[in-house]
């Protein structure tokens, strides 16, 4: 059985793929600093998966504690989730996310070269391609100018990873560029958990179906789509956990200098306002909600072309939107018992 390390394993994609690593023979060594996290996510790992996780509390840049769990471990592969990832923020802290995103890649780099281990996942993002020319967006679409420091940090690491990987053939990646992850586990153990107010568009649903949030505001609704608010590619968070296997076995099969960007999304658009109809359809509960301003840095619209990844990766979607909104429900509903 292969040890994978997985950074920020006890966040909300990190979780899942963990449990999604044991169901597919690989044992996941995680490293979290619990700075956007709670460790009660790695029991809920352990009741999903029947058995206990390797766990390291510190932060990635910390070569020496790298250096440690690579001594401790043999390490087969990485997954590298640990990331600051709030748009709002970064426009606010940008050395903090810089410092952050890019240092912690940076080491993770360094050690793992040093204890000769060759295989990285990268959780990217769809923000590298800010406003797309043309949808559905493929792979060889222009990388634009992030709309913020977090945009930016995922454009400076698929580049550094590539820089890498043509100095050093023997180093192989794939860059995952995830549009957006909803859902829950359908254990409802495990699932998303904002700190504070949710940046992300499902909790913040939940919470205002739940009460505690008073309403929710769909920013603008004149854009050029079928209902006037905004197109995003919504993706199960168990599907986006099970394509970080398929990029590993990928990896861990294939031979040196492989270094591959391959969107992860379903291939289809949804508005704001179709996600919140859904929801009230699979929940049963009417959402107070209202029509504001657009708000800056906002694309009208965003989906992929998620061909690659079935011919690269033979891996596609397969949870319905209903089936990810309805998990998220469940999962919004334990933690107010």
């Amino acid at each position: 059985m292969k040890n994978i390390l997985v950074t920020g394993g006890l966040g909300f994609i990190g979780s899942h793929t963990c449990v999604e690593l044991i169901n597919s023979n690989f044992n996941p060594i995680i490293i979290d600093n619990l700075d956007n996290s709670e460790i009660w996510i790695k029991e809920r790992i352990e009741r999903i998966a029947g058995q206990t996780v390797t766990f390291y509390q510190g932060d990635c840049r910390d070569k020496g504690l790298l250096d440690q769990i690579f001594t401790d471990n043999q390490i087969s592969g990485i997954i590298h989730f640990a990331a600051y990832k709030a748009v709002g923020e970064s426009v606010d802290e940008p050395l903090k996310y810089y410092d952050n995103n890019l240092g912690g890649l940076t080491a993770i780099l360094e050690v793992s070269q040093k204890h000769g281990c060759s295989n990285l996942v990268f959780s990217s993002s769809c923000t590298v391609y800010g406003t797309p020319d043309s949808l559905p967006v493929n792979e060889t679409a222009q990388i634009k100018d992030a709309e913020s420091p977090y945009g930016t940090t995922k454009i400076i690491c698929e580049k550094i990873i590539q820089d890498l990987v043509k100095s050093v053939p023997s180093y192989k990646s794939i860059l995952l560029r995830y549009f957006n992850p909803i859902g829950a586990h359908e254990s409802s153990l495990i699932g998303e958990l904002p700190l504070g107010l949710p940046s992300n568009l499902v909790p913040f649903i939940t919470q205002t179906a739940v009460g505690i949030r008073e309403s929710l505001t769909v920013f603008g609704n004149n854009y050029d789509t079928k209902d006037g608010s905004c197109v995003r590619d919504f993706i199960h968070v168990t599907d986006l956990a099970n394509a970080h296997i398929k990029a590993l076995e990928f990896l861990l099969d294939k031979n040196e200098g492989t270094c591959e960007a391959v969107n992860i999304g379903t291939g289809n658009g949804n508005t704001v306002l179709e996600l919140i109809s859904t929801f009230e359809k699979v929940s049963g509960q009417r959402l107070n909600y209202s029509i504001g301003e657009r708000r800056e840095g906002d694309v009208e619209a965003v989906y992929a072309d998620a061909k690659k990844s079935q011919d690269l990766l033979e891996w596609q979607a397969k949870i319905s939107l209903e089936q990810s909104l309805r998990d998220a429900w469940n999962w919004q509903k334990t933690l107010e018992k």
